[in-house]
């Protein structure tokens, strides 16, 4: 299978060398005319020039728009015919791999994704007079003034910004400043080297607190590697988990309708109507095409379908910074319900094996226990060689119960 739940994504080797060429060929195939990103990856700039080869070899249109956030190249697609942006997310540095969208910024679809496997066993390449053509393009401006214009700071506050040394660095320091709000930015240089774990989870984050506390700031944010994860802080220096800040957007966009994952806390069932995909942002896109006003999942991608249906971090942060401008964010956070969330996750060259072993119809997607005061998802990730266990309960008591029912289960599943 060479799609996961977010795009093609891999250890950089041979084979995403070979893939690569062979995805701007097929690309090329369906859509005459294709945008081409990157992320700060010592790899991308190869990856890059390989996918426009196999665009240029079928004789299509390689629209190059450089180092840009996952979101700038989904929010361009409506240009062109297709996107593809070259990234590996929140991945170590030693991974790569592709995006592919469609013009309303989509993913590729779980159908498409099948059709373009079975063209990478079918390539064609034109004749030499009739390959195709390269154009350098500014994807950045169009994008964020389309944030600009949806977004408003009524006074000016502060902020911290860590965009993690990825692409975010191209987009949301000055997308922020631009509208009115003093950075203090934090791992904003584009080295292609993460000076922290690039997924934003709080263990590798604890020296924001203290910033915002030091510099007086109202809030921060902070990007992954391809900056379309946005996670945040309160006005108090303390981490806002996912589940909160899905709950934030919906009270403040007034979304009735709202589309999130089956990891995602009940709380937010108590504002809205929710209707729930397997984890992945590919599947709350592919839901939102259908339903709903808003989308996100709590590891931090949140999808406003006014801007794209991509998870858009420049555009999160900047709304985000708007709340602050008009909300205590603190206070409001502390106002919320909260159930216990605990999250589990152990490496094995095996996962998808033992969730096949377990009854799951697809393993990314696992299985789901559902009790009257709890849950746990036990899943195969779908970008790194691990089993994920997350459980909720109305008490922490529930939640340890639902999670130790997850492990065990996940165990009974390895031994087998």
């Amino acid at each position: 299978m060479l799609f996961g739940s977010s795009g093609i994504r891999r250890k950089f080797d041979q084979t995403l060398i070979d893939t690569a060429l062979k995805i701007g060929n097929v690309l090329a195939s369906g859509a005459s005319e294709v945008i081409i990103g990157r992320d700060t990856r010592t790899t991308s700039p190869l990856l890059a020039h390989l996918v426009i080869s196999g665009i240029l070899g079928n004789g299509g249109t390689a629209h190059i728009a450089g180092v840009v956030p996952t979101p700038t190249v989904a929010f361009n697609t409506r240009l062109v015919k297709a996107g593809c942006m070259i990234t590996a997310s929140h991945n170590p540095e030693e991974y790569n791999g592709l995006k592919l969208f469609n013009p309303d910024g989509s993913s590729y679809t779980q159908v498409q994704q099948k059709e373009t496997e079975e063209l990478l066993k079918t390539l064609h390449y034109t004749d030499w007079q009739h390959l195709g053509n390269e154009c350098v393009i500014d994807a950045l401006t169009p994008h964020k003034k389309a944030i600009s214009d949806k977004v408003h700071v009524d006074h000016e506050i502060s902020v911290v910004i860590d965009c993690g040394n990825g692409a975010g660095c191209m987009l949301t320091p000055r997308l922020l400043s631009d509208i009115g709000i003093r950075t203090t930015c934090i791992n904003c240089n584009p080295s292609g080297y993460f000076s922290r774990p690039s997924e934003p989870l709080p263990e590798y984050l604890g020296y924001i607190g203290g910033m915002v506390r030091k510099t007086g700031a109202d809030c921060a944010v902070v990007h992954d590697g391809d900056a379309d994860r946005m996670m945040a802080f309160d006005n108090k220096g303390r981490y806002i988990a996912g589940d909160h800040l899905l709950m934030l957007f919906t009270k403040y966009t007034g979304a009735k309708r709202v589309v999130t994952t089956s990891d995602a806390s009940m709380i937010i069932d108590e504002i809205a109507e929710v209707r729930r995909t397997p984890v992945g942002d590919a599947y709350v896109s592919e839901e939102l095409m259908k339903w709903g006003e808003f989308g996100g999942e709590p590891s931090g991608a949140w999808i406003f379908p006014q801007i794209s249906l991509c998870p858009d971090g420049p555009f999160a942060a900047a709304l985000f910074c708007e709340i602050a401008s008009e909300w205590d964010i603190a206070q409001e956070i502390d106002g919320m319900p909260s159930y216990p969330i605990l999250r589990e996750s152990f490496h094995t060259g095996s996962a998808r094996e033992i969730l096949a072993g377990l009854g799951a119809s697809s393993p990314t997607d696992g299985i789901r226990i559902t009790e009257d005061d709890g849950w746990c998802l036990i899943r195969a990730s779908g970008t790194e060689p691990k089993i994920r266990i997350t459980a909720e309960g109305k008490s922490l008591e529930r939640a340890k119960a639902m999670l130790a029912k997850g492990k065990e289960l996940a165990r009974q599943g390895k031994t087998a």
